[in-house]
């Protein structure tokens, strides 16, 4: 099929997609190789979050920032000297890898043979869209805009930077004060502190890192505080000002000074400007209401992936497994419900806290039997050898049958070690299982087998 103009100068498409992260070009790719005409958008540079103004360079600055704290831990222990961060020059680093990002992602949509436009693309009718200047029809539309951070609502948000803003500074702060007790408080704040700035986190209630495991969350939070860290709880935000040459953050009866505020209060789909009310696509709180397909329940020709879809997580491997799942439903008829039971997740800081799976707290709610293995390991070899501090381990498995339904990591290489168990879930494996195996040796992998 081929790409075709109407009476009324609008370009038809069979797919138009919106979004070049990892999940739009994915959809636009499969729908393209079956011969479908595909056209793809994006209101800022091609190549979305991760590449760019995320994960990608997140961890580039995590990786000196975690060497630099490594340095300064084993000091005295075989590392002399002073070991510091010269931000300029890791920013110029960073650029190494997201510099190409956009005309890479564009040249190889193009050589696909996917129309590439640029512009904000809003909804016109059902099936009917205006991107930029020009007007688009479709008979599928997917919507891959990814998230963005969500709204404070309180008196002086403009003075609040967010962590695009973080990434691409030129020089580094003295102060810095993150709003929210949110993965990219923790992480970016440990960047910060690393490189030499004073950092702040405010939270508004007391649980930090929701959704964590809050015994290894609690020992995160000694050894960010170890690290210099100030961390507030029960904290809420309530303005920010502009005070000379700084900034003032007012929180109940308190004020906070700093030279920079970051946003780390949570990010929502990135949404509003698509004008769904005029694509009859309907929306909640949560975002667009999609079926377990991620179809628009409104609007059929509309499906969702990635950071804009609310029954997701806003992470890059489940971004691209939504666009491979959006483009089987296209294409086949829904017939691919996404699966998140088992997907890992991190953060990024030193130690590196990392979780898959089932929550003890989520199974009290539904009631599941499990047997929960819990410890403090700040004692155990792979934590002693690097002066790492703090490290332990939450495990559950299913009490009748001994299967492993979660796992919650604190230490070093846990962001690798989740994987093993993640594996281990999907694949209904026990904790005897993976204590069988003869894992290399000294490892941090190798602990598995004193989980008791």
């Amino acid at each position: 099929m081929t790409e075709e103009n109407d009476a009324k100068g609008s370009k038809h498409y069979d797919l138009m997609v919106i979004g070049t992260g990892e999940a739009g070009p994915t959809i636009a790719r499969r729908c393209r190789r079956e011969g479908w005409s595909v056209a793809i958008t994006d209101e800022r540079s091609y190549g979305g979050t991760c590449g760019q103004r995320g994960c990608v360079p997140k961890k580039v600055l995590n990786g000196v920032a975690e060497t630099v704290d490594r340095a300064r831990r084993l000091k005295g222990d075989g590392i002399g000297g002073e070991c510091h961060i010269e931000w300029a020059d890791l920013i110029q680093f960073k650029r190494r890898f997201t510099g190409p990002v956009e005309a890479r992602r564009t040249a190889t949509l193009a050589k696909d043979g996917i129309v590439c436009l640029h512009g904000q693309a809003r909804f016109t009718g059902r099936n009917e869209l205006k991107v930029g200047d020009e007007r688009v029809t479709a008979r599928f539309i997917g919507i891959a805009t990814g998230a963005v951070p969500l709204k404070l609502s309180i008196p002086g948000e403009e003075l609040v930077a967010t962590s695009d803003d973080f990434l691409a500074m030129e020089s580094l702060p003295k102060r810095i004060l993150f709003i929210g007790g949110g993965l990219i408080s923790f992480e970016f704040g440990f960047i910060a502190a690393a490189a030499g700035a004073s950092v702040t986190i405010l939270h508004r209630s007391e649980r930090l890192l929701k959704g964590f495991d809050p015994f290894l969350v609690g020992l995160l939070v000694e050894s960010c505080r170890e690290m210099g860290i100030c961390i507030e709880t029960d904290m809420p935000v309530s303005a920010v000002e502009q005070a000379g040459g700084h900034l003032r953050v007012l929180s109940r009866d308190r004020i906070f000074e700093a030279d920079m505020i970051v946003h780390g209060a949570g990010r929502v789909p990135n949404t509003a400007g698509l004008d769904l009310a005029r694509g009859g696509v309907t929306t909640d709180r949560k975002g667009i209401v999609v079926n377990p397909y991620l179809q628009s329940v409104s609007n059929p020709s509309v499906y969702v992936a990635g950071d804009a879809n609310p029954r997701g997580r806003p992470l890059s491997p489940v971004a691209s497994r939504d666009g491979k799942s959006v483009a089987e439903n296209i294409l086949h008829g829904n017939t691919v419900v996404p699966d998140y039971s088992a997907v890992p997740t991190a953060v990024f800081t030193a130690p590196v806290l990392a979780a898959v799976g089932l929550g003890e707290e989520e199974a009290t709610m539904r009631d599941i039997p499990v047997t929960v293995y819990r410890a403090d390991t700040r004692d155990w070899y792979t934590t002693r050898r690097l002066e790492l501090g703090r490290s332990g381990y939450t495990v559950l498995t299913d009490s009748p049958k001994g299967r492993i339904l979660g796992a919650h990591l604190l230490g070093y290489n846990a962001d690798e070690m989740i994987n093993v168990f993640a594996l281990a879930i999907r694949r209904g494996l026990t904790l005897a299982d993976l204590q069988e195996m003869d894992w290399a040796y000294p490892t941090a992998i190798h602990d598995i087998n004193r989980i008791r």
